[in-house]
Parts: structure tokens; C-alpha cells; sequence
């Protein structure tokens, strides 16, 4: 197939892309020729790499690939994941349907309704204190990393003050870095520590937050329990911010490419919620790493046979350039429709912030149109870094003029 190829007809993965922004090449060849192909993971372990719109979804959806089965001991996995886990991120039903219930309340439409006119503030807020400060500036340290961390501080309840030690225990706990699992264990431990505290305070005296709404969600007496609470906190910091982070960031560039259609979006900001839709298909933010499931029994995708207990990791990144369900699936189209991108999963694990992600995407792009006309690079984007190591590819620094 490729370069990546290994004696054993396995590949190498993750792949390297030599562009953060668009996909490895590796993608479309698994696509057109491989699309369901054996894999060795940084640890040795061997998955199934699968790749094509229709198996992705399958694999996503088909209870017979458990994503439970992934934090038993000895279980392959791409990230640091707890063994016997109690995130709703990785149980199975029935576990999985009583979590789901009981959080979901917490993330009901009306919610995020409610939530939008603050975030939308605080993106404005940000973005004006960006121009006052004059260009050339960093989006991230600006817009990309306040932006989410604090409306996740918002959902929790947390003081501002604090989000300098959460951002550093996130990302060392999404880090997929080898011989770090001390580093791992211990910023863990401290964010434990820090929620448990947090808790026990809301408790004694209750707010008006997220973390409030799960502490006294029931359902028929049912509740959640602290480590259960712990652990929606967890998926909260890790996913409501690093990937909207990384999110918003690839975005941006994506845009930056394209000084075309960043002055269409800006002269008809009505085409910005289908925009952000596509902005999220074509992006490269996310490898997907957390979707790897274990098959439960002898299941068949593309004439290929997996076997019970074999590892199976749906590429998502890949299915989201499918040209059996998207028309010329490597152009950015603003106003494609229809649109059914897979970047907040599918089926029972389908991403319950996917409402509160694209409100953060929206209320971001939308000020930063606004407020800094002309926005572009302020280096080349050759003399980006990005942060190695971590589940949501990022630049350290986005620097940006207008």
C-alpha cells in the first residue's frame, strides 16, 4: 500500500501527516484499496483499521463492538484510559443507557439555548480585547484556549482562577506519549482530588451550574455516584475542551487558506451553522482515537473477517472523505448539503456537547469576522508548532494580524 506497509501486510498507525491541517495520504488509499485493514498501535497491539463511511457507522452503532471491553486489563488502547473506567465515554448498555438518561438532562436543548447568549458574549469579549490590544496576536492564547476552558469552567461551576491547573492536568491526561504514566497517574489524582472538593462544596451549598444538574439528577431514585460524577467531569474537561480547542483552531486555518470563501462567510454570516458542519467534517483535529471498540463476536465488514475479542478502530477522519457519500469530498464547501459528517460519532455514543461544540464554533468564527477584518497569518504557516502527544492536534501559538 504504502510506505507504512510492515512484513505482515499490518501498517504502522497513528500515520504521520505531513500537513496537520489535511489528512495523512494514507486515508485515501485506504479507502479506494484497503478500506478494512490490520494495524500495530504505538504499544505493539494489533487493530483493525476501518475506514469507509458505511463500516465507520456500523462499527459506531453495531452493539457487537463494545466499547467497554477496552478498559479490561491488558485491552489495547491509543489513550490513557483507566482500566475499569465508569465514564459514560466507554460503557456499554445497560450501564451505558442509565448514565445516558440520567446526564442527559444536563445538556437538554433548552440548556444550550439558554447558554448561547453567554457564550456568544464571551467570544465577543475576547475578540474585542484581541483588537484593542492591536495585531499582530495569538488566537490561541487569545480565543481558542479561553474560549472553551471557560464555558467548560462555566458548565462546572469552577472559579476562573483555576483553569491555569486544569488545562495542565488535561493535557498531560490526554497525552498518548509513551513513559509518561506516572505524569499520567498523577495529574489524575489532582483532578480528582480538585472535583471531589468541588462537589462536596456544591453539595453543602447548591448552584446553578452543569455539575450541579448531575449531582441532583434521578430517575426513579436512581443517581449518580462520585466516581461516576468524577468521571463526567473528566469527559467534560477533555472533550468540551481540548477538542473544541483544537477545533476552532483548525478551523481558522482552514480558512485562512481560502481568503475566498473567508470573504463569502463574512459578507453572509447566514451560511455560518453549515459552514462550521463542514469546517468539522474536513477537519483533522481529532484522530479519533478514543472511538477503538473490541469486537464481541465474528462480525464482517467489506468481506473482511473480524474476530471476537479483535480490536477494531473506525477511522472517522477517513469516513469524512468518503466519495461514496460525499461529492468531491476534499473541497471545502460551506454550503454543502446534505452533510453527514461523523466528527461527534454515531449511535448510543453520539457526542452528548455536540449542540454546546458548534455553539462554540459558530459564536468564535462569527467574532472573529466581525471584529478583525482582513484576518490572516501574521507568520508563515511553515513556522507553526504543534503539540505533540495529544489526542487533539493543536499549533503551541496561532499569530494572527488584520
Amino acid at each position: 500500500m504504502s510506505s507504512v506497509d510492515g512484513g505482515d501486510g499490518s501498517v504502522a498507525f497513528p500515520f504521520t501527516a505531513p500537513d496537520p491541517v489535511e489528512p495523512p495520504p494514507e486515508y485515501a488509499q485506504l479507502l479506494r484499496d484497503r478500506p478494512v485493514v490490520r494495524a500495530r498501535i504505538p504499544s505493539g497491539d494489533p487493530v483493525w483499521l476501518v475506514a469507509r463511511h458505511e463500516d465507520v457507522r456500523r462499527v459506531l452503532s453495531d452493539r457487537r463492538f463494545s466499547r467497554e471491553a477496552i478498559t479490561a486489563p491488558g485491552a489495547p488502547r491509543l489513550l490513557p484510559i483507566a482500566e475499569g473506567s465508569k465514564s459514560v465515554f466507554v460503557m456499554d448498555p445497560p450501564e451505558h443507557t442509565r448514565l445516558r438518561r440520567l446526564v442527559a438532562g444536563a445538556f437538554s436543548p433548552a440548556r444550550m439555548r439558554a447558554l448561547r447568549p453567554e457564550v456568544e458574549r464571551l467570544a465577543d469579549e475576547l475578540v474585542t480585547a484581541m483588537a484593542k490590544e492591536g495585531p499582530p496576536a495569538d488566537l490561541m492564547a487569545g480565543l481558542a484556549g479561553p474560549l472553551p476552558i471557560t464555558v467548560i469552567c462555566r458548565l462546572l461551576g469552577v472559579p476562573y482562577e483555576d483553569v491555569g491547573r486544569f488545562r495542565a492536568w488535561t493535557d498531560i491526561m490526554l497525552s498518548f506519549a509513551h513513559g509518561r504514566r506516572e505524569e499520567v497517574v498523577a495529574a489524575r489524582q489532582a483532578l480528582s482530588q480538585y472535583l471531589t472538593g468541588l462537589i462536596a462544596a456544591k453539595r453543602a451549598r447548591p448552584t446553578d451550574d452543569v455539575l450541579m444538574a448531575l449531582i441532583e439528577a434521578a430517575d426513579d431514585g436512581d443517581r449518580l455516584d462520585d466516581e461516576e460524577l468524577l468521571a463526567f467531569g473528566y469527559t467534560l474537561l477533555g472533550a468540551g475542551y481540548h477538542a473544541t480547542t483544537a477545533g476552532l483552531t483548525h478551523a481558522v486555518l482552514a480558512l485562512l487558506r481560502r481568503p475566498g470563501e473567508l470573504d463569502r462567510l463574512r459578507e453572509r454570516p447566514e451560511l455560518l451553522p453549515a459552514a462550521v458542519e463542514e469546517l468539522l467534517r474536513t477537519s483533522q483535529a481529532g484522530g479519533g482515537l478514543g472511538a477503538l471498540r473490541i469486537a464481541t463476536e465474528d462480525v464482517e465488514l467489506s468481506g473482511v473477517r473480524i474476530a471476537a475479542g479483535e480490536a477494531v478502530l473506525p477511522l472517522i477522519n477517513a469516513a469524512n472523505r468518503d466519495p461514496a457519500v460525499f461529492t468531491d469530498p476534499d473541497a471545502l464547501c460551506l454550503d454543502r448539503e446534505p452533510n453527514p459528517h461523523l466528527s461527534f460519532g454515531h449511535g448510543i455514543h453520539h457526542c452528548l456537547g455536540a449542540q454546546l461544540g458548534r455553539m462554540e464554533l459558530q459564536a468564535g468564527l462569527a467574532a472573529l469576522l466581525r471584529i478583525l477584518p482582513g484576518l490572516r497569518l501574521a507568520v508563515p504557516e511553515t513556522e507553526l508548532t504543534w503539540s505533540a502527544g495529544l489526542a487533539f492536534a493543536r499549533p503551541d501559538a496561532l499569530p494572527v494580524t488584520w
